[in-house]
């Protein structure tokens, strides 16, 4: 775990919660699920306050959707795998065997609790030194294209160029009875992507991102 502390930026003093927040649910009772419930509420105020002092332009609702952006599930597995947080994860056989590692939503749950068990060992200016390191080019550069989610992105495309609305079709569900995981595909003009998610709506969301990224001019995120 020296490794992931270095990419953290910080070395905790209390070993044990790092390892209580990279268990998942599938592999027992001491999991990472009261730390991610923290680290999800750690992060957003100190993204929120970050984003309080630098875009003193903008008016709440402007903020709201610049934190979601930040926080959301797919922004989070993103930073989850430049660091190498799946390779560090405590994972149940099953979610091991099906490729949990590297599940969106399994490295974003782990990452908050992550930032959760920094809260406890270290007081949220630890957290808020880690985001920065962790989020710092995202932070400086939230556009308009990332305050927009990609379902939304991926119509306003084709409906620009005169082209038929996208499909959605939900094509497995895996995971846990009381944390399902659906993959969704996405048909748009041929092209056919594959999102994962906690809710349909985010699994769709994933999978428009994937399309996007073939037709879309602008970027795949979420």
């Amino acid at each position: 775990m020296g490794d992931l502390e270095c990419k953290l930026g910080y070395v905790f003093k209390q070993r044990e919660l790092l390892t209580r927040a990279l268990t998942h649910r599938s592999a027992g009772a001491d999991n990472l699920e009261r730390l991610e419930f923290l680290g999800d509420a750690a992060l957003g105020f100190v993204v929120a306050r970050e984003l309080f002092a630098s875009a003193r332009d903008a008016q709440e609702e402007r903020l709201t959707l610049m934190r979601a952006s930040l926080v959301k599930g797919e922004t989070l597995a993103e930073v989850a795998r430049v660091i190498g947080l799946g390779g560090h994860l405590n994972l149940g056989e099953g979610e091991r065997k099906t490729g949990g590692a590297d599940r969106a939503s399994i490295l974003a749950d782990a990452l908050e609790a992550v930032f959760g068990a920094i809260a406890c060992d270290g007081g949220i200016e630890s957290v808020a030194e880690v985001a920065r390191r962790l989020l710092g080019s995202r932070l400086a550069n939230v556009g308009d294209g990332e305050l927009r989610d990609s379902k939304t992105r991926l119509q306003e495309h084709l409906q620009a160029n005169g082209l038929g609305l996208p499909e959605y079709v939900v094509v497995a569900t895996a995971g846990e009875d009381h944390a399902p995981v659906y993959t969704v595909e996405c048909t748009a003009q041929g092209v056919r992507g594959r999102g994962e998610g906690r809710s349909r709506r985010e699994a769709e969301k994933h999978a428009a991102s994937s399309v996007l990224a073939v037709l879309g001019p602008a970027t795949g995120d979420v």
